[in-house]
């Protein structure tokens, strides 16, 4: 009590301090509370809400003018769902104080500059979009805006500069259109019309060889795959012929048309495109998914057309929302779900045929895959009277259309299902599906089926997938993944190895040394050699084969077991595979022991890459020998050389950070020598004892860095020219035979060399001039070429 009192006379002068300099930072965060809130759920009118906020601001302009400029400019690039609500609010401002409203446009132009210096274009495009939609809350004067435009069409006019940046500048127009269009046309018609033509124009000299490589489907029907910018026009122009009338985005400020229409108007400042850099990332093409149409809803409101801009617009907000929401999944689904305008629309079919748009997307989804997956698993949690039944029927139509799928997209399918089934008890009505049973099990839908079984027992166990599947579909049960080790018993006692295999098992349970170990694996009679041979050491996969298999059979009780043994005998591993024969035989050794287990294959071929046991190109030549011809078409064979691609990509930017603070180290070295000079010699001389350790470092790791490009260009050579002689193997063989190239061998043995190219194109990218002189030259197939000119005019 006493020691209250006391702290209470002592300090409080301090805790009144304390308050009051805490208060304006209290106000500040209710401001940005205020304004990113308006326009969610309330009891009050969205109208009423924003006069109510503009005459709070007003107020808090003398004071915290800065913060609420930061907090607009803000939520206009991060916020894009409540663009109208935003604007209004701006507009508002404007009336009652129209410096603050030119400070605004200020602002945000100078934020238009920044996002496009740092390669921010998602982010500009809303940004832009804002500036646009200003014009209708008379706050920017049309003709600027339309001036605006036209410097960024002006773009298409320049020379020697990629396909996607002009794809960007005239996306970025286009796409406010919808918004603004009505208003700019009735101000300036001329200039307008003037500006559409010159994007016609363009739109038809455009180069499209990357279509065939980003669309999800190989077949227009039922719903043509189009390029986003093709689809985008045909929605704008269907407006322009509907005399821009659009009913579908909220306008707030046509209630307030009366105050802003006596507002001040500004004009843009110039802005000129900032110039083509050669280290700018404009965004990559897309294909427009599509689904759904009108006959899929069965009642309830009408699906908008594929070119009808309503639908450019749902669809829009919708990937806003998700764009904004994606690290909360139950944030995002519920505001998916409380979309505005959402009785006037199917706003189920729209939501789910956005996720899988974005899930499919090439060459890779916007988010992580598993994102889509919790996403899905809220929102029929939230709704779970009618999404589901959305989800099923979207699923079953994707299983028919699986003939037509890319092989990327399938990948994603079946990952995504798999986890999905995992959370609904694996229930599903398989006997619908029974059609796959009756076709090669080498086709689509037999695969789709046998690969979402595997992944299902990953996430649960053999006997749990024997249970819930029809016995019809016993064909396509994975196997029970238990470990076949060819020394098992008695009945193996013929084998060359047997005798020494017992003998190396009881060694590794009385934990003998590794030179102990070595010494009895000398025994072991070696196959490739004649009898008296004795020259040098020559591979001997008698050795690997007897050692791994008995090693991996004595840990094959769990993945821990399993890496903690690579670990212990590493030494005796790296001796056994000194040689590129080696390292192939430990893979096939791997694989025989475990191929009823295609995880354990993929995290053992994992850890042996990461502890240097085999290397990447090894992984690489082993995949696509002769061995493992028949699990060619097997997803964990990709999902293999994927993370093979991505360990050594990892591996060369790890070398070459450290190789940059190296070379930062020694700058600032070199500044304090400079600044430091002539003070103490003897400091001096530990200067340049230092400079010359780190001028050593750096000459080392310019070496490593130049050693692993070298490895990761040598590992594409190995996986492009491998895919070159399969697919040429395979088209010489038809032509010869006059049989039809396109089996599903060949679809999806193209589709995975796409798959290569689109997954990792920043890398691939370096290579471009080794990969077309040595592999992609004029002389090869045109169905391979065909793949790598579709490679090149993504970033033309």
């Amino acid at each position: 009590m006493s020691r209250r009192r006391h702290s209470d006379e002592n300090d409080g002068g301090q805790a009144h301090k304390r308050r009051r300099t805490s208060e304006p930072i209290e106000i500040e965060d209710r401001l940005e509370s205020l304004i990113c809130r308006v326009g969610e759920k309330s009891t009050s009118s969205l109208e009423s809400n924003l006069e109510g906020l503009a005459g709070v601001l007003e107020a808090d302009l003398p004071n915290y003018k800065n913060k609420i400029l930061r907090i607009l400019c803000s939520v206009a690039r991060l916020l894009p769902e409540k663009l109208t609500v935003y604007t209004t609010l701006v507009g508002l401002l404007n009336a009652r104080n129209y410096n603050f409203g030119g400070e605004f446009v200020e602002a945000m132009i100078r934020q238009l500059k920044e996002t496009l210096k740092n390669n921010l274009y998602n982010e500009a495009v809303y940004l832009v979009r804002f500036l646009s939609d200003l014009v209708n809350c008379h706050v920017i004067a049309a003709p600027s805006m339309v001036a605006m435009f036209e410097n960024f069409i002006s773009v298409t006019q320049e020379e020697d500069v990629p396909q996607v940046r002009s794809d960007w500048f005239v996306y970025v127009v286009l796409s406010c259109l919808p918004w603004v269009g009505k208003e700019l046309y009735e101000k300036k018609d001329v200039e307008m019309d003037r500006l559409l033509s010159q994007i016609e124009g363009y739109l038809k000299s455009r180069v499209k060889t990357h279509v065939p490589m980003l669309q999800v489907w190989t077949a227009e029907k039922p719903h043509p795959q189009e390029e986003y910018l093709d689809c985008l026009w045909a929605q704008i122009q269907k407006l322009k012929k509907d005399r821009w009338q659009e009913r579908h985005i909220l306008r707030p400020y046509i209630a307030f048309d009366s105050v802003l229409c006596e507002a001040l108007q500004h004009n843009l400042p110039p802005f000129t495109p900032p110039g083509h850099m050669p280290d700018a990332q404009y965004p990559m093409p897309r294909v427009v998914f599509r689904m759904f149409d009108y006959t899929d809803a069965p009642e309830g409101p009408v699906m908008p057309g594929s070119h009808s801009v309503e639908r450019y617009v749902i669809e829009e907000n919708l990937h806003c929302i998700i764009q904004t929401h994606w690290k909360e999944r139950k944030t995002c689904a519920a505001q998916l779900l409380s979309y505005p305008g959402k009785n006037k629309i199917p706003l189920n079919y729209h939501i789910v045929e956005v996720i899988f748009g974005e899930l499919f997307q090439l060459p890779c989804p916007p988010h992580i895959d598993v994102m889509y997956t919790t996403l899905l698993i809220e929102l029929c949690k939230l709704q779970p009277g009618s999404l589901p039944q959305v989800l099923a029927q979207a699923t079953e139509m994707l299983y028919m259309r699986l003939d037509t799928m890319n092989t990327s997209c399938i990948d994603r399918l079946i990952n995504w299902f798999s986890h999905h089934l995992s959370n609904f008890q694996f229930r599903w009505s398989w006997d619908d599906w029974s059609d796959c049973l009756a076709v090669d099990l080498l086709k689509p839908k037999p695969k789709f089926v046998k690969e979402v079984l595997e992944k299902c027992m990953r996430l649960s166990y053999h006997q749990r997938i024997v249970d819930i599947v029809p016995p019809t579909f016993s064909a396509l049960i994975p196997a029970d993944p238990i470990f076949v080790y060819k020394y098992m018993d008695e009945s193996s006692a013929s084998l060359p190895g047997y005798p020494v295999s017992i003998t190396v098992s009881n060694a590794i349970k009385n934990r003998a040394s590794n030179e102990e170990i070595l010494t009895i694996l000398k025994e072991v009679p070696n196959p490739n050699q004649e009898d008296d041979d004795d020259e040098g050491e020559t591979f001997n996969p008698l050795k690997i084969d007897v050692f791994l298999q008995t090693l991996l059979h004595l840990a094959a009780k769990s993945f821990s077991h399993s890496f903690s043994a690579l670990g212990k005998f590493h030494e005796i591993l790296k001796v056994l595979t000194d040689s590129d024969e080696g390292k192939l035989h430990i893979l096939r050794v791997v694989y025989e022991a475990w191929k009823n287990h295609p995880q354990m294959i993929a995290v053992l071929v994992d850890k042996m890459i990461r502890t240097q046991i085999v290397d990447c190109a090894a992984v690489a030549n082993w995949l696509f020998s002769q061995d493992m011809a028949h699990e060619f078409t097997r997803l964990f064979t990709w999902e293999i050389l994927h993370s093979t691609i991505r360990k050594m990509d990892k591996h060369v930017q790890k070398i070459q950070v450290e190789l940059e603070e190296a070379k930062d180290k020694l700058e600032k070295q070199q500044h304090k020598k400079q600044r430091d000079s002539g003070d103490d010699e003897e400091m001096e001389k530990n200067s340049e004892d230092e400079e010359g350790q780190l001028e050593e470092q750096i000459e080392r790791l310019q070496e490593k860095v130049e050693s692993a490009q070298s490895e990761q260009k040598n590992l594409f050579l190995v996986i492009f020219q491998r895919f070159i002689m399969l697919l040429t193997e395979h088209l010489v063989r038809c032509e010869t035979g006059s049989v039809d190239v396109s089996t599903p061998w060949y679809k999806n043995c193209i589709e995975r060399l796409q798959q290569v190219f689109l997954m990792h194109h920043v890398t691939i990218q370096q290579y471009m001039g080794t990969l077309e002189n040595l592999l992609f030259t004029a002389e090869l197939d045109p169905h391979i070429l065909a793949v790598y000119q579709q490679f090149c005019a993504l970033q033309l």
